[in-house]
């Protein structure tokens, strides 16, 4: 699998294929962040790294060159996803987004991404407009829990198969608040990139920005 910057491919394709379970992307960029951190690709304290849900109040969120479509094209029309941002302080590439489900080169520079992935030049309905919840991974992998509760019907049945290791319990004690993260609405979006910066690095749940917001919040923090 390439990758967009120097390194190994073997590392890039352990990093991807040894605990990804298909439609569990938040429990799959949890365990990323984590791997990320140990292997030495990122920080040792995940300081460098930030979880993006992508969701809007329909739940409906296009993306393109998604693993899971039958299409050419690649898009999928998403509930939520979950991606993970890095933000190098070193490199010719210091913005890369590692994405479990895309079948682009694995990481990809945040700009690249967002032009394959967003596909900014289509024209969305205002209803499958995206918004963006930011987490800076240290605080999200302290406080997020999954018990896995959204992945059954109403007979309690698996949609998708579960992974085979156990919930994510939060440090707190907490064993279920994704519904906290994936529901993002118009009205969350933070206009003041101030207090836009601080939310995002105190927050249990970050802060909300708009696609127009995505790539400047990144290319201006310090």
């Amino acid at each position: 699998m390439a990758t967009s910057e120097s390194g190994s491919d073997q590392t890039s394709s352990a990093l991807s294929d040894s605990f990804r379970t298909p439609y569990y992307c938040e429990e799959n960029v949890y365990f990323l962040c984590k791997k990320l951190s140990a292997s030495g690709t990122a920080a040792a304290d995940g300081s460098d790294l930030f979880v993006v849900f992508i969701s809007n109040e329909k739940k409906q969120t296009p993306l393109w060159n998604q693993k899971a479509s039958k299409r050419a094209d690649g898009v999928v029309l998403w509930d939520y996803h979950a991606i993970c941002v890095q933000r190098k302080k070193e490199g010719d590439t210091p913005l890369l987004v590692w994405d479990l489900d895309s079948s682009l080169p694995y990481p990809s520079p945040l700009t690249s991404y967002v032009s394959e992935t967003f596909q900014p030049s289509f024209q969305l309905f205002s209803e499958y407009q995206r918004f963006y919840r930011i987490v800076h991974a240290p605080i999200f992998l302290r406080y997020f829990a999954s018990d896995r509760r959204h992945m059954k019907d109403s007979a309690g049945n698996w949609t998708a198969e579960p992974p085979k290791y156990e919930p994510i319990v939060a440090e707190d004690g907490a064993v279920h608040n994704l519904n906290e993260y994936n529901e993002i609405h118009a009205a969350d979006v933070m206009t003041n990139a101030g207090d836009f910066l601080n939310a995002v690095f105190t927050q249990r749940l970050g802060a909300v920005i708009n696609e127009n917001q995505l790539e400047e919040f990144f290319l201006k923090m310090p």
